[in-house]
């Protein structure tokens, strides 16, 4: 039987977390000549994820332990709040290669892990077999089931709101480099089946510079059950500009699992941040929603503080905190690409 049949069911990011699992980062090829540079902000993130939960973290082995443990002491991390677990990994996204826990309250196993199959953004960065196998690893450690679909799925691609709606692109699902033997209507029953969905919403397009084909959490996020945010480009001669413009237009059209329309907040970009004459993947809309914040990636520019603040509107309750990004989206992602959430139960 799939999870849905069983009950069980993807919780949305502001449901409360038992924990936030971390993959340390390790892969110099990731941010190439800039590695060294990433591990204060990475720090500076888990010392705010310690505040409200647990933080487990995979490392290799005990050398990259005790790396890890230096960095996070230089930042006064409560390494009270910290686990480390030896499961070695090709890279940090753990977004991406990291469980999805599923729950249902109502069961005697009330938590569940989906391991997807995972290539590595269709196939652009191999060797990806450590990565790929994380999940029933962390099943086996935390003597949790796991359920394999059997097909690409990452993540970043899908957002919730925990409700029975999920929001993903079709330039990312639909990409024949993930899995070309299937159709839309196909992937669609994956999502419902093995997230424990009811109503599949797709916008078109991914912001320039992704290279994962489009993932969502660039683009729309939901905030709470009836509300996203969306980012929007201000600059018309921007090349994000139209397409996240129509973007906007199909948000606008869309109905939430009851009927409901969608509450759409608009989100700004912040500045192109540019590497080596590479455009990079910048966006506020990775932010990470935390059990006591929700933190945000900054890119030393003058929208920082307008998309704090507007954030901060749609979380009452959670300190809304912005942390430089700009040394690690040089890997091409940010905090939510990085992190993936264990929820309560």
């Amino acid at each position: 039987m799939t999870p849905k049949e069983l009950g069980y069911y993807f919780p949305a990011e502001f449901y409360k977390h038992r924990a936030t699992w971390l993959s340390w980062p390790h892969k110099e090829a990731s941010w190439p000549g800039k590695i060294d540079t990433i591990y204060k902000p990475y720090a500076q993130f888990i010392k705010e994820l310690t505040k409200g939960e647990r933080v487990c973290i995979n490392v290799a082995d005990e050398t990259l332990k005790q790396f890890a443990i230096s960095q996070l002491e230089k930042q006064a991390v409560d390494l009270s709040k910290v686990d480390f677990f030896m499961n070695p990994t090709n890279d940090a996204w753990c977004r991406d290669h990291g469980p999805a826990f599923l729950i249902n309250p109502t069961a005697e196993q009330k938590k569940v892990i989906v391991d997807w199959g995972f290539n590595a953004w269709g196939d652009k960065y191999p060797p990806y077999d450590l990565d790929d196998v994380i999940p029933t690893r962390i099943g086996k450690e935390l003597d949790i089931p796991v359920f394999h679909p059997g097909i690409v799925m990452e993540g970043g691609s899908v957002e919730f709101n925990g409700k029975g709606t999920l929001l993903t692109s079709t330039c990312c699902l639909l990409n024949e480099n993930r899995n070309p033997h299937l159709n839309q209507a196909q992937i669609e029953q994956f999502l419902i089946d093995y997230y424990g969905v009811e109503h599949i919403l797709w916008v078109g397009e991914g912001i320039v510079g992704d290279d994962t084909d489009g993932h969502i959490d660039d683009t729309v996020r939901f905030v709470n059950e009836d509300t996203v945010v969306t980012v929007v480009e201000e600059n018309k001669s921007d090349e994000n500009y139209q397409l996240l413009q129509d973007n906007l237009k199909q948000l606008k059209t869309m109905r939430l699992q009851d009927g409901k329309q969608l509450n759409i907040v608009e989100l700004p970009m912040p500045d192109a941040v540019v590497y080596e004459d590479t455009r990079l993947p910048a966006s506020y809309a990775n932010f990470y929603i935390a059990n006591k914040s929700v933190i945000v990636p900054t890119y030393r520019c003058k929208n920082d503080e307008k998309a704090l603040e507007i954030l901060q509107q749609y979380f009452p309750d959670r300190e809304v905190v912005g942390i430089d990004s700009t040394d690690i989206i040089w890997g091409l992602g940010s905090f939510h690409c990085l992190s993936q959430q264990e929820p309560e139960i």
